[in-house]
């Protein structure tokens, strides 16, 4: 154990004795030129990565994730720039912009070629540096040559620290540089030791009178390399009296390492001599992996009252406070402590301060954030570079790098972060394309009204008798359903309007055309039939009237049944009619659910009433005028099918339009009141006016027998001269039937 102590003790005094007056010396000596500086911990001992955890951790917290480094050739840059790259791909969000590396050496041109290039990533500003003294004020004094003060934001390791030497003259271009020092502890006791070496009693360290010459300015007698000095050193020379002197800040580290190897060195001989009281065979032969085992086991308090560990790497617990080169308020910029690094960061964002008075701190990015809305394309082999691409469409941004489409009945809010229901519209009371044909339903149900008051009131008078009173109120019920359908298109739509939109959406147009199919079928039967015979034709009586028309209805309301059999009425909110390009223009519409096909189908029997009317009409074209109601309907059903040829491009041509809602409503509702205008207009508007206006033309003059009217109708129908060759102007004849008490006698035609 006493043999154990010895070899600690002199490993202790070779450190206090010959190590730390080299540091001493290279910290008190900042003239000595580059070549002749040594610097033992920047040139040997690399940055361990509690030191670079401290770095990586200042960067993250000034948000830059875009960083450039710069290191001088050999173990101190090289392995700083590793552990560097390494934890900082670990903790993720920093990219390597360039990795550059100052050889042994440097000429000015290699200084600025690296200038030239960290220039090439422009929005790299931010630049790691593990260099050496002389390459730091190297690389500065590039960045001023380049006429870039201002544009680097500095982050400097140890070997930077809080040293004035490296930015001498160059402190415009430092300012805003973040440095990091280890935690530095005054050591009691060494200051009086250390000031208390002489040239007596120091003779076993080697480099001490090189120091002594240096510390005091004097050339000592024996092998003296100085010549730029002719004093001669006397040996009286005290250190901290005649020079100055001030405790290198590294000194607990090398006492803290001295005390490791110590306790590594007891563990072992512990161990491997449990028996004896020195070293034994066993520790001669243990290997240097034992020994570094050792090392990195052991844990004591050190020389500043803090704990000593390792860790599996075999760096001790890092503790460094942090640094930034400021402009004072005296305008003489000076290195401020802005925070420290003790397992975690403590920095104190509010103190730092930037080049060119910027506020807020400036960004080291490869790309900017993207805006809200837009997702990031990542560059291939660079995490910290994307593209911004908005998020088009109906998608919405689902996190930084994916855009996903909403879902059918939703779109993507104004920021595009989350999706929003599709407002609901519906054709609205108030909206230009309701207003009209409301407006035209409104007059038609009133002059529907007007008319069918006025044949009631007139009721047993020739005109209303003669135009068939049975079929002239179904004639006019159907048209009053036409008018009503308006209503029902653009109303709101439940189950109710629904329901009612299938029934009475062809039920008007079919009673309408089944009452004209029914009276063109009877006057064409009529002439036909008198051609031949004097017989009258079968079913040509009210009853019988009123029967046919009601069967021709009959498969109308069959129809419907089966439909709401098929396909109960219910609604729908139609996503696709109204989604346009532009999601904040979509609209769901609240619709029936009736297709475009179904609705063709309902309308397609009145269609075909219709158009058997027209044709029935064009067969009685020839029917003189003056007999019956052949000629106004024929003109009712031209104009009719007219209406309904428009309807059908326009109906069919808007189906991909964004306004089909309205288009088709309206096309619909406004063919649907011309037709009933059309008819009541033709049909009983003349009768109405003879009614109230001449009701001295409201007369019945005589009757006739059903022979003697048909044979008048047959040979009136066979004169082909012109008019103006009749005598006595066009001739004219009535259809009067058989006597009033007969069937047939409504139907006399009046005069």
């Amino acid at each position: 154990m006493i043999n154990s102590l010895i070899v600690i003790m002199k490993i202790m005094n070779c450190f206090y004795t010959v190590l730390i007056p080299q540091i001493s010396y290279a910290s008190t000596a900042p003239e000595l030129s580059d070549d002749r500086r040594y610097d033992f911990f920047s040139r040997v001992v690399p940055p361990d990565s509690f030191q670079v955890q401290a770095m990586v951790d200042i960067i993250r917290a000034l948000g830059w994730t875009y960083v450039s480094t710069v290191a001088s050739e050999g173990s101190y840059g090289e392995k700083g720039v590793e552990t560097f790259q390494q934890i900082s791909k670990e903790a993720g969000g920093i990219c390597i912009a360039q990795s550059l590396k100052i050889p042994h050496n440097p000429k000015l041109e290699d200084y600025d070629k690296a200038i030239q290039q960290l220039l090439e990533t422009h929005h790299s500003r931010a630049v790691i540096i593990f260099a050496s003294e002389e390459d730091i004020r190297g690389v500065l004094n590039a960045t001023k040559r380049a006429n870039q003060v201002g544009h680097f934001l500095w982050i400097g390791s140890d070997s930077w620290g809080s040293k004035s030497s490296p930015i001498h003259q160059l402190e415009d271009v430092a300012v805003g540089a973040v440095t990091i020092l280890p935690k530095r502890s005054s050591i009691k006791g060494f200051d009086e030791y250390f000031t208390s070496l002489t040239l007596e009693n120091n003779r076993r360290n080697v480099w001490f009178a090189e120091f002594w010459e240096e510390n005091f300015d004097c050339r000592l007698l024996s092998s003296s390399k100085r010549e730029d000095t002719s004093r001669k050193c006397t040996g009286q020379e005290r250190i901290g009296i005649d020079s100055k002197y001030e405790q290198e800040g590294k000194v607990q580290f090398v006492i803290d390492a001295v005390y490791a190897m110590a306790y590594a060195l007891h563990n072992i001989q512990r161990d491997l001599c449990p028996e004896h009281s020195g070293i034994c065979p066993g520790m001669e032969a243990a290997e240097g992996k034992t020994l570094l085992k050792y090392i990195r086991n052991v844990s004591f308090n050190g020389s500043a009252g803090t704990s000593v560990m390792f860790n599996k790497n075999g760096d001790a617990p890092g503790r460094y406070d942090l640094f930034q080169f400021q402009m004072t308020n005296s305008s003489v910029p000076e290195y401020r402590p802005i925070g420290q690094w003790v397992e975690t960061l403590q920095l104190r964002l509010e103190e730092m301060q930037w080049p060119e008075g910027e506020p807020d701190v400036p960004i080291s990015v490869c790309s900017l954030p993207c805006k809200t809305g837009e997702r990031k394309k990542r560059v291939k082999g660079m995490p910290c570079c994307w593209h911004c691409e908005l998020c088009d469409g109906y998608q919405y941004q689902y996190d930084e790098t994916l855009c996903r489409l909403c879902s059918y009945d939703m779109r993507p809010d104004p920021n595009r972060t989350t999706c929003q229901p599709i407002p609901i519209v519906k054709l609205e009371w108030h909206s230009p394309w309701a207003v009209i044909p409301v407006f035209l339903a409104i007059l038609g149900i009133i002059a529907t009204i007007f008319v069918m008051a006025t044949f009631v009131r007139y009721n047993d008078t020739p005109i209303v008798r003669a135009s068939g009173r049975e079929l002239s109120y179904v004639l006019l019920t159907g048209i009053f359903l036409c008018y009503i359908i308006t209503f029902l298109m653009i109303a709101k739509p439940d189950v109710g309007v629904c329901s009612f939109r299938r029934i009475f959406l062809g039920l008007g147009m079919c009673i309408s055309y089944a009452a004209l199919l029914t009276k063109t079928n009877r006057i064409y039967r009529i002439f036909e039939q008198g051609k031949q015979t004097v017989t009258a034709p079968r079913f040509i009586s009210p009853t019988s009237q009123i029967a046919i028309t009601s069967s021709l209805i009959c498969l109308q309301l069959l129809g419907v049944l089966i439909w709401f059999a098929v396909d109960p009425p219910n609604t729908i909110i139609d996503y696709d009619e109204q989604k346009t390009m532009n999601p904040n223009l979509a609209r769901g519409v609240l619709k029936c659910d009736i297709t475009d096909l179904q609705m063709i189908c309902s309308l397609g029997y009145s269609i075909l009433l219709m158009v058997t009317c027209t044709i029935y009409a064009i067969k009685t074209r020839d029917v003189p005028e003056d007999f019956n109601e052949a000629k106004p309907i024929g003109f009712t059903m031209y104009t009719t099918c007219i209406v309904w040829l428009a309807f059908i491009p326009i109906f069919f041509g808007t189906a991909q339009s964004a306004e089909k809602l309205y288009i088709q409503t309206t096309t619909l509702t406004i063919s649907m009141n011309l037709s009933a205008s059309v008819a009541l207009g033709m049909l009983y508007m003349p009768k109405v006016y003879v009614i109230i206006f001449h009701p001295e033309l409201n007369v019945q003059k005589r009757k006739r027998s059903f022979k003697a009217v048909v044979t008048a109708a047959t040979m009136s129908s066979r004169l082909s001269v012109k008019p103006s060759e009749r005598p006595n102007g066009e001739a004219k004849s009535e259809l009067c039937e058989n006597p009033p008490t007969d069937p047939m006698s409504e139907s006399c035609k009046w005069q």
